[in-house]
């Protein structure tokens, strides 16, 4: 009995023991979690960061036919709705990632349960909810075991909280935006993008596992680089898809079955659509931000606080004349090149050693690679040196980069050969600027010729001063003046040196109207009508127009020998296709922020700078460039004629009303064409980026070679494409009515002999 006692006695002392151990260690985890909760082991998130937690969410630039075209990121992301999640692609997340989502709040006990019995051999324990607040709050954490409990605990302890505070569908939603899919794709919406160039709404099954089984370990998982680890992975989805009865076994093994497609395009600031439109919104909004606070003072952030930019481009009308661009100056390059091979100081014509040296020198101090090597401290010497050693790098061509080994100051001499251009478009009743090309190849070539660059416009300029004399002389197109010999002394309107302009043949056409000597360039005509009406009315009217440039009052201006850029060129233009109603261009409609709030919201700034009448006049001087002029070859259809090969596109067959201007400069070094329809007033100028570097001849160097083809194709484009969102008009230009200026001249009969207008077109185009 004594011996029972004894034994009872020493049972009930490891009871106690127990009991106490057991208490001592539930009390000590609960307090452990408490401390944890109230922050004591690290800042724990307040419910503000719950409710709006920080996820670096990318600034959208959306077009006006509801593309998003770009984006500013640090990381890029752009969230989605569950609403926006393919039903599938939830089903192949619940059924790989966490099958009793549903049911549990946060924390599956009894997953948990199981890894911690194996030692977490038979897999992790983490669900959906748990992975989502290590996304927002901590990233993948400490490898040290002692902090690895630690942030556990904290991740526990957000994830109940997150259910707390959001709907299942809501926490899906959010887990699949914080993922990052690797190759600069951050969120599904992202990756859809990047990887199969869709939205998350249209991935299939297969293509929704391939991302699902992603997640494990995103770098060694994605079809891109590991494509069998991918298949093999997503397969591995598949399967547990059809587990949960999310699909059947016939459809796993035909998903099984199929290849991973890829429509692989990702996406980067220096490539894609609109680069050199989307670097002008970046400069853009960098001064708009700090003119536009937040309510409590700070600045937005265009790189985390995912503002939708709604801008006026045309996503179609974009692609277009970017593709445009690339179809004509790869082809017109090609000739350049040809004509520069017995050229021993290529590609620049006419100028001394000296002078080739100071442009080289002075493009070697504005490189990328000066940059660099001053702000590391080498001297001038030794970087200059470093411009004569070659080097690997890979260069531009119009087919694709290339590796090559050259000396940095070979690849500036490069480089100089190639053909730029700036087109734009706008719509001239609203100033919607429609299309934006900056230059050929924003990687390579980073200056903008729409905003940044102002050229010398030719003969574009000649419409301001018409428009002058009809406006002060009240004449009309169909008024005759006679193009003869021409002299304005020295003195008159300050010129220092008598003044002889002289046409581009050297001959006298007698008697013309005004249409046909604006169709056919003029010279001396231009002259006399600035000699009536005086420089300073000229450059009045042209300011009102809307050319920022500074503009001497000097008669010379009248033949184009004025630097505009081509933004101001549209605008000007549309004031004529806009009845007279100039209309500032505009490229953003408004700014929202994340939650939708409008932020800004575009007023347009117009004025009426000439009446409807006097811009109706313009308009039919202008279309007679287009009926037979140097822009009649956008009408023709079939022939050609010396050069025609590198007219890329020919014949366009543009039958309907075209106003429109070519425009040539000096030595051939800018070609110009400015050309409207009613609701689309298109600029396009095409040049080297020094003016020494030209084509020899005008057959190539004017602008109905260089600068017209790309509006041709670009147009011809939008006329074929029948879904086009905006529909640009084919119909004539609306007639004002009781219009009191004559426009309807007597016209001798057109004789279309392609060789005989092209030998026309060259000889009228070129300005002294």
């Amino acid at each position: 009995m004594a011996n029972n006692t004894a034994h009872n006695q020493d049972y009930s002392h490891y009871v106690r023991k127990f009991w106490k151990i057991f208490i001592v260690g539930f009390l000590s985890i609960i307090v452990f979690f408490l401390l944890a909760s109230w922050g004591v082991f690290g800042r724990m998130p307040s419910f503000d960061q719950l409710e709006n937690p920080d996820s670096n969410t990318a600034t959208e630039i959306i077009s006006s036919d509801g593309v998003t075209i770009g984006k500013f990121y640090l990381e890029n992301r752009t969230p989605v709705k569950y609403a926006d999640l393919p039903k599938h692609l939830v089903d192949a997340l619940v059924a790989t990632e966490d099958e009793r989502f549903y049911d549990h709040s946060g924390i599956d006990t009894k997953g948990t349960l199981r890894a911690a019995s194996t030692l977490g051999k038979s897999g992790g324990a983490s669900t959906i909810t748990q992975q989502l607040a290590k996304n927002l709050f901590h990233g993948e954490g400490s490898k040290f075991f002692l902090f690895r409990i630690v942030q556990k605990a904290k991740e526990w302890i957000i994830a109940t909280r997150l259910e707390r505070q959001y709907t299942k569908q809501e926490i899906i939603a959010m887990y699949l935006n914080t993922v990052d899919f690797v190759n600069n794709a951050v969120g599904i919406r992202s990756a859809a993008k990047t990887y199969f160039g869709k939205e998350p709404k249209e991935l299939t099954v297969d293509e929704a596992a391939v991302f699902v089984g992603m997640l494990k370990n995103p770098y060694y998982l994605n079809p891109k680089t590991f494509p069998k680890d991918s298949k093999n992975r997503r397969n591995t989805v598949l399967g547990q898809m059809e587990k949960n009865g999310f699909i059947t076994q016939a459809q796993k093994k035909a998903f099984e079955s199929k290849p991973i497609v890829l429509k692989f395009s990702p996406e980067s600031h220096k490539e894609g659509i609109a680069t050199y439109f989307r670097e002008y919104l970046r400069d853009f909004m960098k001064k708009w931000v700090k003119e536009n606070l937040k309510e409590d003072g700070s600045e937005y952030d265009i790189y985390r606080d995912g503002l939708k930019i709604y801008v006026t481009i045309d996503s179609k009308m974009q692609q277009y004349a970017e593709e445009a661009v690339d179809a004509h100056l790869a082809n017109l390059q090609e000739e350049f090149f040809i004509q520069q091979k017995k050229n021993k100081n290529a590609p620049f014509i006419n100028i001394s050693d000296a002078e080739t040296q100071k442009i080289l020198a002075r493009s070697m101090k504005n490189s990328e690679r000066w940059r660099i090597m001053n702000e590391k401290g080498f001297s001038e010497e030794d970087i200059t040196a470093s411009f004569n050693k070659k080097t690997k790098m890979r260069v531009f061509t119009w087919k694709g980069e290339k590796d090559t080994l050259m000396t940095p100051m070979d690849s500036i001499r490069y480089y100089k050969h190639f053909l730029q251009t700036g087109v734009m478009s706008m719509e001239p009743q609203t100033g919607y600027v429609k299309a934006w090309v900056g230059g050929i190849n924003y990687k390579h070539f980073q200056y903008d010729h729409v905003a940044q660059g102002a050229r010398q416009v030719g003969s574009t300029f000649k419409p301001f001063v018409y428009a002058t004399a009809i406006e002060q002389l009240h004449m009309s197109p169909c008024d005759s003046i006679i193009d003869g010999p021409f002299s304005m002394p020295k003195g008159k309107y300050g010129i220092d040196a008598d003044w002889h302009p002289q046409n581009s043949n050297g001959q006298f056409r007698g008697m013309v109207t005004l249409k046909s000597a604006l169709a056919h360039s003029i010279n001396t005509v231009s002259a006399k009508l600035i000699d009536k009406v005086g420089p300073k009315a000229v450059v009045d009217m042209t300011k009102n127009l809307g050319v920022n440039s500074n503009i001497p009052e000097q008669p010379a201006i009248a033949l184009g020998a004025v630097e505009i850029t081509v933004s101001d060129m549209v605008a000007a233009y549309s004031t004529f296709a806009n009845q007279g109603m100039y209309v500032k261009p505009v490229v953003i409609k408004k700014i929202e922020d994340k939650k939708g709030t409008t932020l800004y919201q575009n007023v347009p700034e117009t004025k009426e700078v000439l009446s409807k009448d006097i811009a109706y006049a313009v308009i039919k001087l202008l279309e007679g460039v287009t009926e037979s002029g140097s822009g009649a070859r956008l009408k023709w259809g079939g022939g050609g004629g010396s050069g025609y090969n590198r007219m890329t596109g020919y014949p366009y067959a543009i039958t309907n009303p075209i106003a429109g201007k070519t425009g040539t400069t000096q030595n051939q070094s800018d070609g110009w064409f400015v050309g409207m329809v009613p609701n689309l007033a298109t600029g396009v100028w095409v040049g080297n980026e020094d003016r020494s570097a030209h084509f020899k001849s005008l057959l190539y160097g004017q602008g109905a070679t260089m600068a017209l083809p790309i509006w041709g194709i670009y147009m011809r484009k939008i006329y074929d494409d029948d879904t086009m969102v905006y529909k640009v008009s084919e119909k004539p230009f609306e007639r004002p009515a009781n219009l009191s200026i004559k426009v309807d001249c007597w016209k001798p009969p057109v004789v279309k002999d392609s060789t005989a207008v092209d030998s026309t077109a060259i000889d009228d185009e070129f300005d002294f």
